[in-house]
């Protein structure tokens, strides 16, 4: 079973793997399949769900709420998140202004089929909008009951420490951040992590597994398999691009016998690892098939020894990101329309 941190410095336990269904429900995989996906992963002990209303233009909203309904609302942590262009897309249909903050909100409860949701994340930095409006807008969620907690996703660390002053001012909690993590990009060690475990901000990586490079199967000099992330572009492919170097991927394929001395696959390999840093909250992961989730819930609980974390980089060398001017590039400077 899925072993439980507690979320920023809040009361709020959460699985320290959490399901994810960015590229999967709505449209990489059909609705039964997904469904079936979800029971797997309550069946292994996950109870914390994270989604958007941008994934697969709200329909990964419908279908995570259909996968949940019946199931005990107080057993559930259920996180969703606003800011990118959704529905007829026009220009009030984006960013973090109040109005879209509302409207996002209210459309995201009527799709998961749910009075509240436990997390609301900005999905990303908004420099059109005042930050005050952004988190007056929050802060007026929170106290209507529709969101229990407040979360960013790639903020930078002196955006986390601007908002968390204003949440504090209003007497609400900002106690996440989501950005990407891994054992080749780590670019939120330098600053962001520092900043979060000041301020009690947790971090839910997302892609801990290299868009599936860590998984070992995109080999150097091949073609990439049939079927896989990087040959669909409803699945991100455009993600996973700057990771199919031969040189980055020649160094994931040194990590296999690490993996195999550690008694684990590559998957459970490299959720483990981002479940090493102490500020790391959750891992998310995603599923296509039931019998994914059985490999990954098994990083849950595990502890890599000094040895074999120091191979682990050994092995990587400098293939790894480690640039935090990277946490500056994710935010679009203007709002997508």
């Amino acid at each position: 079973m899925v072993n439980y941190r507690y979320l920023g410095n809040s009361g709020l336990k959460v699985s320290e793997i959490t399901y994810g269904n960015w590229v999967t429900h709505g449209s990489q995989v059909d609705d039964a399949a997904a469904v079936q996906t979800v029971h797997a992963a309550l069946d292994a002990g996950i109870t914390t769900f994270d989604t958007a209303d941008t994934y697969a233009n709200q329909a990964a909203e419908v279908v995570l709420g259909r996968a949940l309904s019946g199931q005990r609302r107080e057993g559930l942590e259920i996180f969703t998140k606003c800011y990118f262009p959704v529905g007829a897309k026009g220009p009030n249909d984006t960013g973090l202004s109040r109005k879209h903050i509302f409207e996002s909100i209210n459309g995201s409860l009527k799709r998961l089929g749910t009075d509240y949701v436990d997390l609301y994340q900005a999905h990303r930095f908004d420099y059109e909008t005042p930050l005050e409006e952004t988190f007056q807008a929050f802060a007026d969620i929170v106290r209507q009951g529709k969101a229990l907690y407040i979360g960013v996703s790639e903020w930078t660390a002196e955006q986390l420490r601007a908002g968390h002053a204003l949440a504090q001012d209003l007497g609400v909690q900002l106690i996440s951040n989501q950005p990407q993590y891994s054992m080749l990009w780590r670019v939120i060690e330098e600053r962001v992590v520092p900043t979060s475990e000041e301020l009690g901000i947790s971090q839910i990586v997302w892609s801990p597994m290299a868009q599936g490079v860590l998984t070992g199967k995109y080999l150097p000099g091949q073609p990439v398999p049939e079927g896989s992330r990087a040959t669909d572009q409803r699945s991100g492919a455009r993600f996973i691009q700057d990771f199919l170097r031969d040189d980055l991927l020649t160094a994931v394929q040194r990590l296999k016998p690490i993996a195999a001395d550690a008694g684990l696959t590559m998957p459970q390999l490299a959720i483990a690892w981002v479940l090493q840093n102490p500020n790391v909250a959750a891992a998310l992961v995603g599923a296509s098939r039931p019998e994914q989730l059985a490999d990954t819930v098994k990083a849950s609980g595990v502890t890599l020894d000094a040895d074999t974390l120091a191979a682990i980089d050994a092995a990587l060398a400098d293939t790894v990101n480690r640039d935090p001017e990277h946490t500056y590039t994710v935010s679009p400077k203007t709002r997508l329309s």
